[in-house]
């Protein structure tokens, strides 16, 4: 049997007492003679194999730990009980069907979500914010209510420039979970509000309007846009730049590194390599 401790007399007190102080410890009790304790054992070592840092998977054989078993007041086989801190916290006993493994561990387990931002809280510290982009938005389509998941979506959002989608995020955030993360967040977005039109934007713009047939005026402000994460303006600007004029390989080149620049899962990528599929063929 792999990703399990057998319980004996010797590591009992070190296992049952010491451990569950630290996580929760799920004792097995089964024996060779029973075979439905043999099935539980097996199912649950499976169930189990990844979430070693949550539950210790321990198990008694009582055909040669009798004495453990008569401390827990075994009944009967199977039998599994939950320890925390020295004490039983839960149990089942009798034949179970994997329906009711499921049920039980998943009151315990961590839920995906759960997994999916902590693996987004990773990335961001490592400074992986367009790795963690898709990661932190597929915990908010398990989960759409949770305020710690939304914060770290609405800060992904900040850091790759979806100041609107930040914007309504933050704004759904309750009363009750707005914490410092929350009051931190509004401000990063009031920056990045604030350097997404920029003098230099705004000059650009203004040049614009009295010159709008002018290509390399449109080209420049595209790539200032996107340097502000204002990507959707620069690839509809640079998209339409390649409609009127299909030998412009220049608004092309700079359309393609902008798509480039974003993180994975970003519906504006499919969007517009969908549009230049399009006029392609």
């Amino acid at each position: 049997m792999t990703n399990s401790l057998a319980i004996t007399l010797e590591n009992f007190q070190q296992v049952i007492i010491e451990e569950s102080k630290n996580k929760l410890v799920l004792v097995d009790f089964w024996a060779q003679q029973v075979p439905e304790s043999v099935e539980l054992r097996d199912k649950l070592t499976s169930a189990l194999a990844n979430f070693s840092d949550t539950i210790l998977f321990t198990t008694v054989d009582c055909e040669t730990q009798g004495q453990i078993a008569q401390q827990f007041g075994i009944q009967g086989l199977p039998t599994v009980i939950l320890v925390k801190d020295g004490q039983p916290l839960d149990g089942l006993t009798g034949p179970q069907t994997d329906e009711t493994i499921n049920e039980f561990l998943g009151k315990y387990l961590p839920k995906e979500q759960d997994i999916l931002l902590s693996q987004a809280n990773e990335l961001l510290a490592a400074n992986k914010v367009a790795e963690a982009f898709p990661v932190i938005t597929q915990a908010f389509q398990l989960d759409n209510e949770r305020a710690d998941i939304k914060l770290v979506l609405a800060n992904v959002y900040i850091q790759t420039g979806k100041i609107t989608e930040a914007e309504a995020l933050l704004k759904s955030i309750k009363m009750v979970d707005q914490d410092s993360s929350y009051q931190s967040l509004m401000a990063r977005l009031e920056l990045a509000s604030q350097a997404a039109d920029s003098p230099e934007i705004q000059a650009l713009e203004q040049q614009l309007a009295s010159e709008p047939d002018n290509v390399e005026l449109q080209q420049k402000l595209a790539a200032q846009y996107s340097q502000v994460n204002r990507h959707d303006e620069a690839l509809s600007m640079l998209f339409l730049l390649v409609q009127k004029d299909g030998a412009d390989t220049a608004s092309k080149d700079l359309l393609l590194d902008v798509l480039k620049s974003l993180p994975d899962g970003d519906a504006l990528v499919s969007k517009y390599r969908r549009k230049l599929y399009t006029l392609m063929y």
